[in-house]
């Protein structure tokens, strides 16, 4: 008996009570007791009814809210692994049912025969279904012994529009292998992205916008293709260098060289493949004879018996970190050469050369780099550009080189904060992440970062490691370090404005990811609220739908501590030389500047209502980075499977689970 089924009774009850009562009140001659004891029959029913339907009515109540209970406790565990069939793990189906013992326990209000079943429907949702008897009292007199009951339920996560801004750590330590894992770490997280790729597209419902965007960063990031042109500046100084005439001037000789044969035979072979190249087998590689001919040139007689061998290498190339690469011997193509009494003669031409004597002179100088914006549409060209510099030496001669941008930066101005509760925005332009660059103001523009173009001055080979080094306007004869040359002006992938992504775009981008370069956390929390706030410079863009409102969100993964090095050649130029931000004088050090400008970064990001989450991966997180992201937010994983159980909690943090029906 159902509690609609107990209603009907309970009416039927009501109606033969006013039947009864009008059937009395036309006969006036009937016994008075008897009148009374038949009153009384209805009555209970009535009353009996009502306690049984009050009874019935609580426990379908508290029914409900159980299997509500029950559903959303069994759709959190399962988080966003993708189910394979409509029956939940033993696991799901654990956790759902003591939730639902919890909210109704077997017997509860008398009840009896209790059941509860789940079942994972195609989109993810979890159904349930919930029965209970209620034993009836008095309407037991009428033939109803008990009132059946019956709930279903259903709990699914909703995403409404969401944008998702991954700034990833692509240093060189990411080449690296976390304990227990059998992929280096930049594997690991391809496969982790391309996974919680997935879950979110499989979860999200009809017309739900989801976008993905990225921020690869190391020393710098690379952001150059994705500005407009008036955005970047027309000249910019670099630390480079420019040909410096000494006022001396410096002779040198000249030699060339003429072979006449007089007699003899050189028979080549056919060229072959060796793991090693053969010693020559040749006599007289001596002069037999010398002198000085009627020209006054030099001469040598040689006389060649035997077999020599001419070998090329065979290499093969490997990828290292930074901006290096291995090249590994493998083999030689080998081509003998047999030689018979082959006399020849060589004659020696000497030349003798006077030139104007010039060295460098290393400075801060101006470079045009306006080329680089050859553009129609107002955007950048996406596959870059170069500026003419020069290079080579003399007495021999410089030449134009041409130095190729690859669209890494260098900020816009800023200044050296020494109190970072009261920063001064107008003043550390870099810091206010929402600023749209003036074409008439260059301190609001950003500069291309010229890796060939920039030097450590003073510094060489033999003494780059000595610090502190004494920067200064100086003059050499010479090469002084170059920081792309020593591997310190690393660049990374070029990044990605948010925008809806298949699986295969998704994967594509991952796999272009080339870990190299140190570790400053500092520009990749600002290109990431740059690239992801609803109301800087991609405002247009970024705006919320009018379909709703948009969920915004940062990941941020790094897999080390903050590493800057003072040679490098980054977002604020070669720090020692540029002194922008920090200088060997400040108070603090490079990493306590660049931790103290993320952590004013964070803040200015968390202002645009972006939900920050932050994960150590292979590397536990220090207060900086957790403060960063707050309670809840900050996580560790120290290898692939924690790494893609963290991705699995974000994803399912970023929907809505809620009671469906």
């Amino acid at each position: 008996m159902s509690l609609r089924h107990g209603f009907s009774a309970f009416r039927q009850a009501a109606a033969m009570l006013r039947s009864l009562v009008r059937a009395l009140a036309r006969d006036s001659a009937g016994n008075t007791m008897m009148i009374v004891a038949f009153s009384l029959i209805p009555i209970l029913a009535m009353i009996g009814g009502g306690i049984d339907m009050g009874r019935g009515y609580l426990s379908q109540s508290r029914l409900q809210q159980a299997c509500d209970a029950g559903v959303l406790a069994a759709r959190k565990k399962i988080g966003n692994t993708i189910p394979t069939t409509n029956i939940p793990t033993s696991a799901v189906q654990t956790v759902g049912d003591q939730f639902f013992d919890l909210n109704f326990q077997s017997g509860a209000y008398g009840t009896a025969s209790r059941t509860f079943s789940m079942n994972i429907e195609s989109d993810t949702s979890v159904t349930g279904t919930a029965t209970v008897s209620v034993p009836t009292t008095l309407m037991r007199l009428f033939g109803y012994t008990a009132l059946p009951i019956s709930v279903t339920c259903q709990a699914k996560i909703n995403f409404s529009n969401t944008d998702v801004m991954m700034v990833l750590d692509t240093t060189g330590s990411m080449n690296e292998t976390n304990p227990g894992d059998t992929k280096p770490k930049i594997d690991v997280l391809r496969d982790t992205v391309n996974s919680f790729y997935a879950q979110l597209e499989a979860q999200k419902g009809a017309g739900t916008r989801i976008r993905y965007g990225f921020v690869p960063y190391s020393t710098n990031v690379n952001v150059g293709f994705l500005l407009k042109s008036d955005w970047l500046v027309d000249s910019w100084n670099y630390h480079s260098r420019e040909p410096h005439d000494t006022g001396s001037t410096v002779t040198w000789n000249d030699y060339s060289d003429t072979d006449v044969k007089n007699s003899g035979s050189n028979n080549p072979g056919t060229t072959y493949v060796s793991t090693t190249c053969p010693p020559d087998t040749i006599s007289n590689w001596n002069p037999i004879s010398s002198g000085t001919d009627a020209n006054g040139k030099q001469y040598w007689v040689y006389e060649y018996d035997g077999t020599s061998y001419s070998c090329s290498g065979i290499y093969t190339t490997t990828y290292v970190s930074e901006n290096n690469y291995a090249y590994t011997l493998t083999g030689y193509n080998v081509t003998p050469t047999v030689w018979h009494h082959y006399n020849f003669t060589r004659t020696r031409t000497v030349t003798t050369n006077t030139a104007e004597n010039w060295d460098w002179h290393y400075a801060s100088l101006p470079l045009n780099v306006s080329g680089l914006k050859n553009s129609t549409d107002g955007n950048l060209p996406p596959t870059g550009g170069y500026v003419n510099i020069m290079m080579g030496g003399y007495p021999e001669g410089a030449y134009n080189y041409q130095a190729w941008w690859n669209g890494c930066i260098e900020e816009r101005d800023t200044y050296e904060i020494t109190d970072y509760a009261n920063i001064d925005l107008t003043r550390a332009k870099d810091l206010d992440l929402d600023l749209v660059p003036v074409t008439s103001d260059n301190t609001t523009r950003w500069r291309p970062l010229i890796q060939d173009a920039s030097f450590d001055h003073s510094l060489t080979w033999s003494n780059y490691t000595t610090w502190p080094w004494t920067p200064s306007g100086d003059y050499l004869d010479g090469d002084f370090i170059n920081a792309q040359w020593n591997g310190y002006a690393a660049c990374p992938a070029a990044a990605s404005k948010l925008q809806v992504m298949t699986a295969s775009q998704i994967s594509t981008y991952v796999n272009s990811l080339v870990a190299q370069g140190s570790t400053y956390h500092d520009i990749g929390m600002i290109w990431g609220g740059r690239l992801l706030s609803p109301t800087g410079i991609f405002a247009a863009e970024n705006a919320d739908l009018s379909s709703g409102p948009t969920r915004r969100h940062l990941i941020f993964l790094t897999d080390g501590l903050t590493a800057p090095n003072v040679l490098s050649y980054g977002a604020y130029g070669i720090e020692p030389l540029d002194k922008r931000r920090w200088s060997d004088s400040s108070t603090l050090t490079l990493t306590q500047t660049v931790e103290k400008r993320f952590t004013a970064a964070c803040d200015e990001v968390k202002k645009k209502n972006i939900t920050v989450w932050v994960i150590g991966f292979g590397q536990t997180l220090n207060p900086v980075l957790s403060n960063c992201a707050g309670t809840g937010h900050a996580f560790y994983a120290n290898d692939a499977s924690s790494l893609n159980g963290i991705f699995n909690s974000i994803a399912g943090s970023m929907g809505d689970l809620r009671v469906s029906r």
